[in-house]
């Protein structure tokens, strides 16, 4: 039995050249429950219809922003969504209230490795340091922002770590909206790929 609904924000502009987003995209395709749409294809002139943009949210319980990591953040038609879709008086402000209690989810793809991604590692800040201004906008608009799934390594992954990426990412979008998952065990991880790895080994 389906508890929520799913809307995947998918943004690559040059989703035809990644290897790793086409797996995963491939193990998502037809879930129930789920919708996945793709940003670039539905704007490519990036006039964001709003209207549309605002209805998808309200019908949705969960959502998901699935991007490549540019540049320590998102590509540009993300934010253009984020800046145009999630208004004052809508999702923030006195009476901006409309998408109160829903959850938002980043999933990214990026070269470096988790080891990269730390206090004086090559990137010198953590994965969830990069992505605060994601978090406060989600809180700024009353929802709960969950830990990122993360690929990391992309340049190098092997086929096999890729296909288990696709099934890890498969078993979060159900456990999320089969509601198996409870939102304080989620809030505790760095990654909801390390609840995931919790749960395969029984703790």
């Amino acid at each position: 039995m389906i508890n929520k609904k799913i809307l995947i924000l998918f943004a690559h502009p040059a989703f035809q050249k990644s290897r790793s987003n086409h797996q995963l995209v491939e193990s998502i395709k037809n879930m129930e429950g789920i919708t996945f749409h793709n940003l670039y294809d539905q704007y490519p002139d990036f006039h964001i219809d709003v209207t549309k943009e605002k209805d998808l949210l309200l019908d949705h319980d969960i959502i998901i922003w699935h991007h490549p990591f540019y540049w320590y953040s998102a590509p540009a038609i993300l934010k253009e969504w984020i800046d145009l879709v999630l208004q004052h008086g809508f999702a923030y402000g006195r009476k901006g209230t409309a998408l109160k209690g829903k959850q938002v989810m980043t999933v990214i793809t990026t070269g470096g490795s988790r080891d990269a991604y730390q206090d004086g590692g090559f990137n010198q800040h953590k994965i969830r340091q990069y992505l605060i201004p994601f978090e406060r906008t989600v809180t700024l608009c009353n929802m709960d922002y969950l830990p990122p799934f993360v690929v990391h390594g992309t340049h190098l992954i092997t086929e096999d770590d890729l296909d288990q990426y696709a099934v890890d990412y498969k078993k979060i979008l159900v456990s999320l909206r089969d509601d198996i998952f409870d939102l304080e065990d989620m809030m505790e991880h760095e990654y909801m790929n390390d609840l995931l790895q919790l749960n395969k080994k029984g703790y």
